[in-house]
């Protein structure tokens, strides 16, 4: 890395300088990746189309769950695309997959705030308030929430950042300003522009036919049903601590060595091909079909040892060689052009990654626990917190193990793989908040009530949003899943797993297991002090 005040001719200099061994200290390529420009191409047509199709998508969905007001929120939409896009430009910012991904993630993440407040602000008019009084108090009550879920969001965004590496890094860059741009758009030009409207004399409808009659009256026994969804967790469990055991498909980042991508002429047989290449290379190289069943990434370690400029072209003949004595390359392939991308690692660095990955992941979780403790003042909530984070990790953990073989496409543990998982975390946080914070607020203005009802309660009020929240960033992940491309597919892939186990753990696990932690009554005693204050003035 050649940094400071530098001319492009100086730094070559420098570059040329560090070549000839003229310093004590040798420079050597220790990670290196090339893409050719026919699959940069194509990859930047799918990331494209996926980000066009689900800007389009959630901007109808908007508008036919929350009427006009779904207007304010598209509008909140654009502006944080714009602002996102054009920060990016401004610093230099380079355009990749994993940022495409950063941004078709944030259009569903950035109608997160104005989901919650909406959903707010019907719930109040359901409650009889005028629209005035609706959509103060809306913006009011849903600040706390809003606030928790997108902290809990960027400290694993931030963590990201710090230990990130190449496209994790950009895909870290994009979604913290996506998070914060989110703040901006979904509080502040929100409210101006409903403020706006209602200093015209009107005002905005948030009600269509289907928002009206999905969870009106939702009346679900969560807590009653929570010894079923120990016994799933019990399942799950087992399931992660058997994934450690069945192994994991491991990215070239993980492991170490060269992988190439290649495009060959017929369909073919990933183990066959595996034994059939261990005769130039002295071991079986890893063999996995991308896309198609021609198409294929080839991942060998052999030479890696070896840190010369020519170890790169040797190993690159030989597979050629290798594949041609085959007959699996088309005619026109040449040793130039037969590979669409390669990747070379060396055993230091990938060292590095993994341990990288292992303390970015444990460093978010201990921080959400500490985050989640000091918000709440409970421990019961941290550890309801940890329980839910650890089931989400395990689920997709052992979807990644266990169905590698079945899956059509690739399942690697890499780093895309790892941005995914602390992703998750802050996600699955997102929607654990919303409830938690719910469940306060009755605790608080109900001291004494019973608190299975309470936690009951509090998750069917908070159902349209938590649905309504990971609905909009399903869909966008589903949308880059099938159009993305095979670069983010496993990325998308292991965020659609979080998502689902993250909706489902905040209702099932993170809130029930709060009433078994509860053995004295303590989080039944929270009492609201504006509500107390207000009560004493009434009573003088």
């Amino acid at each position: 890395s050649i940094s400071g005040s530098f001319e492009v001719e100086e730094a070559q200099d420098l570059s040329k300088i560090l070549e000839s061994g003229k310093l004590d200290a040798p420079a050597q390529i220790v990670q290196e990746q090339v893409v050719g420009p026919t699959e940069g191409v194509e990859n930047i047509a799918k990331g494209k189309l996926s980000f066009i199709i689900a800007f389009g998508v959630i901007f109808l969905l908007m508008i036919l769950y929350f009427n006009t007001a779904g207007i304010v929120a598209d509008i909140a939409l654009v502006l944080n695309l714009l602002f996102t896009i054009g920060m990016l430009s401004a610093w230099g910012g380079t355009l990749t997959m994993a940022s495409i991904a950063g941004l078709v993630l944030t259009i569903g993440m950035a109608v997160d705030t104005n989901v919650i407040i909406f959903e707010r602000i019907k719930e109040e008019l359901a409650s009889g308030k005028s629209h005035a009084e609706a959509v103060r108090e809306g913006y009011r009550r849903s600040l706390a929430p809003v606030l928790d879920g997108h902290l809990t969001v960027l400290l694993t965004a931030c963590i990201l950042f710090i230990f990130g590496l190449g496209p994790v890094l950009g895909f870290a860059t994009t979604q913290i300003l996506g998070i914060i741009l989110s703040l901006f758009c979904g509080i502040l030009v929100s409210r101006l522009l409903t403020e706006m409207y209602m200093a015209r004399g009107k005002h905005l409808e948030y009600f269509t036919g289907l928002s009206k009659s999905i969870f009106k009256k939702a009346n679900f026994k969560f807590i009653e049903a929570r010894k079923y969804a120990y016994i799933i967790s019990i399942v799950v469990l087992i399931l992660g601590v058997g994934s450690l055991f069945n192994g994991f498909d491991y990215g070239v980042e993980f492991q170490g060595g060269r992988s190439y991508s290649i495009k060959l002429n017929k369909k073919i047989n990933v183990s066959t091909l595996g034994n059939d290449l261990k005769a130039a290379f002295g071991k079986a190289p890893t063999v996995k079909t991308i896309g198609t069943e021609n198409q294929v990434n080839i991942t060998t370690d052999y030479l890696i040892a070896n840190t010369s400029k020519e170890t790169e072209g040797v190993v690159s003949q030989k597979m050629y060689d290798a594949l041609k004595g085959l007959n699996l390359l088309p005619a026109e392939a040449t040793l130039d052009n037969y590979k669409s991308t390669s990747q070379t690692v060396q055993p230091t660095i990938s060292d590095d990654l993994k341990k990288g990955a292992v303390t970015a992941t444990w460093v978010s979780i201990l921080l959400i626990f500490i985050y989640i403790f000091i918000r709440f003042r409970k421990w019961q909530y941290s550890v309801g917190t940890l329980v839910a984070l650890l089931h989400d990790v395990l689920v997709t953990l052992a979807v990644f193990s266990f169905l590698r073989k079945v899956v059509p496409f690739n399942l690697e543990i890499n780093q895309h793989f790892i941005a995914a998982m602390l992703t998750v975390i802050g996600f699955s946080m997102n929607d654990t908040v919303i409830v938690f914070d719910r469940i306060r607020e009755y605790f608080r203005k109900r001291p004494g009530v019973d608190k299975k009802a309470i936690i009951n309660e509090a998750i069917n009020d908070t159902l349209s949003r938590t649905i309504m929240t990971s609905l909009t960033v399903f869909i966008t992940l589903l949308i880059l899943f099938i159009f993305g491309g095979e670069a983010t597919r496993g990325f998308a892939f292991a965020m659609l797993i979080g998502v689902i186990t993250g909706t489902y753990s905040s209702i099932f696990v993170a809130a029930p297991i709060l009433v078994d932690l509860d053995k004295t009554g303590t989080l039944g005693q929270e009492v609201d002090k504006e509500a107390k204050i207000k009560a004493l003035k009434e009573e003088a």
